[in-house]
């Protein structure tokens, strides 16, 4: 991120930091197969879990609209936005993708993608959101420091 910049710089791609964990545990299962039956109450739970992102991300992204500001990397970020799930979490999109890895890891199901969520969490924490909330900082000042005050970072 350049001085001056109105877009933020990722370590790493969002997809990529929750994807990759996801696809490794997959890779891992099919070829050593999983050490324990998760049982049939993963499918429900994974379906309420990759519709539940499909309506919060959906709500995100159309705020993302509504306002006019960048969504994708090297788009200008030209708004703050408040409302909606931004109300209660700085990163719905992000909530939302690792709510949809879990979703997936038990519809496969894997449960070494399981174990490597943590994973997922601590890549997207390093590799987009404290870049971005640096860069929120700078860009609006005060009233991003005021409003991740009152929003917490996850829910």
């Amino acid at each position: 991120m350049g001085e001056g910049s109105d877009t933020v710089s990722f370590r790493l791609w969002p997809p990529v930091a929750i994807g990759a964990p996801l696809v490794v545990g997959c890779l891992v299962t099919a070829a050593w197969g999983d050490p324990v039956d998760l049982g049939g109450w993963r499918v429900p739970l994974g379906w309420a879990l990759v519709v539940s992102f499909a309506g919060w991300n959906g709500w995100s992204l159309w705020l993302f609209r509504r306002h006019a500001t960048g969504l994708l990397p090297g788009q200008s970020t030209e708004a703050m936005i408040e409302e909606g799930p931004y109300r209660l979490s700085r990163n719905p999109l992000y909530v939302g993708l690792l709510a949809l890895y879990l979703g997936l890891a038990l519809l496969v199901p894997t449960f070494w993608g399981l174990v490597l969520f943590p994973v997922a969490v601590l890549l997207v924490l390093w590799g987009a959101i404290r870049p971005e909330e640096r860069f929120l900082h700078e860009r609006f000042g005060a009233p991003y420091d005021d409003y991740a005050r009152r929003v917490r970072r996850w829910l």
